[in-house]
């Protein structure tokens, strides 16, 4: 979970008071988080978040949150947006490389050493959560007065640009970066296969940032910085927007000014927004769900202790909440923002008055024996998320469709419904690591769902210089025996597989699974470049519920 460090000191001067040490210790952890280094209390603190709340990913984050939660100052924090003649240009040739883009100007900044650090470490805080690892998004802070805009957003040839980057003293060109550099070396396969990189070109052509891999030395943010200009890239504009906002909102807690700025991409929009969103709750449904009794004015203080604005009208509670809370995106959140609100503590309920004892149900022991078995056979254990698309599950993979479970008002396209299959998952993950050394041989044992009915699945991928038949099929051959499967295999006919090197396996009759070298077609739609040979077993199949056997 993402750790930020800050000094005790600091944080005092972001909240406007000072809070005792006791007070800190008590209440941090109760807005979901965990402080280290508590013992004598020193100076310099560490406190741990969870991963849903990256608007705390940094002190100035955590002291907007205290200064509601203590009520200094509850309910929802405004920012003034002004306005600015500062104009980007996002140009159509990025669209095919990294399409999105949000910017904003913060003047009148007294920049620390504690800001810069602070500011660094929520730009690697937010690269690694909702950025990926830079791939959704990727943050840029620059020295505004050291470049003159309007500013461009475009897509160049790596040889066509050349620039000191940041910690830097030569010039290099885009290629020379991702070769030399170390944050190049890092990030390089988020452009892999582009014949253009994006870049940030100021009025004389000066660069601010090659986006997602390194700054420009020219704008570098010092202690002498007053004006700073944000620009964030990406591949998920809704997270682009929203990492955009959490930080400029810190620089504003740090005596900024916000200043939107005017994009041209096609059409014309400013950015930032920071504009809040409404949803209006039931004070009824909201205490049936945590089994409290609150009156709508209980219920109204505990969710302004969070930081969010609220109204009560009867029953309904109209709620306001921030643009830098990216976990809120349902009723639901609010309903655990006014737990928080109220106090965790206050919870009451019975004691269990009959004491049980537990033990692992079939589907575990038997998953507990696979996962032994794959990791004996070489393979390494992952674990993916259980939403999908329907364009990965069948039309890439080629496999036949099903019955998918959607979702109802997806965040994203890529989320779209619960998948049918375990193979495009991994095969996802084989595209996220193509850079990396072969061979490759990865498995997951979990939940897929056929007519809204989820099951256990077993899949194991290898992705290798050269695949054979043979070796999927002793492979899938090793992981029956070991598990006491009598088997037998018929050609598939599947497109999943290069013709006459797929095959279904049966068990007692029944159709379990398939295994099989993976075709040049499929390999193609999912990006990779190496062959690929993988099996999946339906687990419901072969292991008796009841008693907790293989049939």
């Amino acid at each position: 979970m993402p750790v930020i460090n800050f000094k005790y000191s600091d944080l005092c001067d972001l909240i406007g008071k000072k809070v005792s040490e006791e007070i800190l210790v008590e209440k941090i952890p109760l807005i979901g988080a965990d402080m280290h280094h508590i013992e004598g209390f020193t100076e310099d603190l560490s406190v741990e978040f969870f991963p849903d709340r990256p608007d705390l990913f940094s002190v100035e984050g955590l002291a907007r949150a205290l200064r509601a939660f203590l009520d200094i100052e509850p309910g929802l924090k405004k920012y003034k947006v002004s306005g600015s003649d500062c104009i980007v240009t996002v140009d159509e040739s990025v669209r095919d490389v990294r399409p999105c883009f949000a910017c904003a100007i913060v003047k009148g900044l007294n920049v620390t050493d504690d800001l810069i650090r602070s500011m660094m470490e929520l730009q690697e805080k937010l690269h690694m959560t909702i950025g990926r690892k830079r791939n959704k998004i990727a943050i840029g802070l620059h020295d505004m007065d050291k470049v003159r805009p309007p500013f461009v957003y475009t897509a160049v040839r790596p040889s066509e640009v050349s620039f000191v980057p940041l910690n830097g003293t030569e010039k290099m060109d885009l290629n020379e970066i991702l070769r030399t550099l170390d944050k190049g070396k890092d990030y390089a396969h988020l452009l892999l296969g582009k014949e253009r990189y994006p870049i940030i070109l100021d009025k004389n052509n000066d660069v601010l940032s090659f986006p997602p891999i390194i700054n420009g030395a020219l704008t570098t943010v010092t202690t002498r910085t007053k004006n700073i200009f944000i620009d964030v890239t990406g591949n998920d504009q809704k997270a682009v927007k929203g990492a955009l906002d959490i930080v400029a909102t810190a620089l504003a807690e740090r005596g900024g000014k916000i200043h939107s700025v005017k994009l041209i991409n096609g059409s014309s929009e400013y950015s930032p927004v920071l504009t809040e969103t409404e949803v209006t709750i039931s004070v009824s449904e909201c205490n049936k769900f945590l089994g409290l009794g609150l009156s709508g004015k209980e219920m109204k203080k505990a969710i302004e202790r969070m930081g969010v604005s609220a109204s009560v009208k009867g029953d309904n509670i109209k709620v306001s909440i921030p643009p830098t809370r990216l976990d809120m995106m349902h009723k639901v959140d609010v309903f655990e923002d006014v737990a928080i609100g109220y106090g965790f503590e206050k919870f009451g309920g019975p004691y269990i008055s009959q004491q049980t004892s537990g033990k692992l149900d079939s589907n575990s022991s038997f998953s507990d024996k696979m996962r032994t078995v794959m990791i004996g056979l070489g393979f390494t254990e992952v674990t993916t998320l259980t939403l999908s698309n329907p364009k990965d599950e069948f039309e890439r993979s080629g496999l036949p469709e099903k019955v998918s479970t959607s979702v109802k008002n997806p965040i994203t396209e890529d989320h779209t419904c619960l998948r049918s299959y375990l193979m495009p998952s991994l095969m996802r993950i084989l595209r996220h690591n193509k850079h990396r050394d072969l061979p490759q041989k990865i498995f997951e044992i979990g939940f897929v769902s056929d007519s809204h009915i989820t099951t256990p699945h077993l899949c194991g991928m290898v992705a290798a210089s050269r695949t054979s038949f043979t070796e999927i099929k002793s492979i899938t051959e090793a992981v029956a025996r070991e598990m006491g499967i009598e088997y037998k295999v018929s050609p598939c006919a599947y497109r999943t597989f290069i013709d006459g090197r797929g095959a279904f396996i049966f068990s007692k009759g029944e159709n379990i699974g398939f295994f099989g070298e993976l075709s040049p077609k499929v390999i193609t739609d999912y990006e990779m470049t190496h062959p690929v040979m993988m099996f999946e077993i339906d687990v419901s199949k072969v292991i008796d519920e009841k008693a907790g056997r293989l049939f």
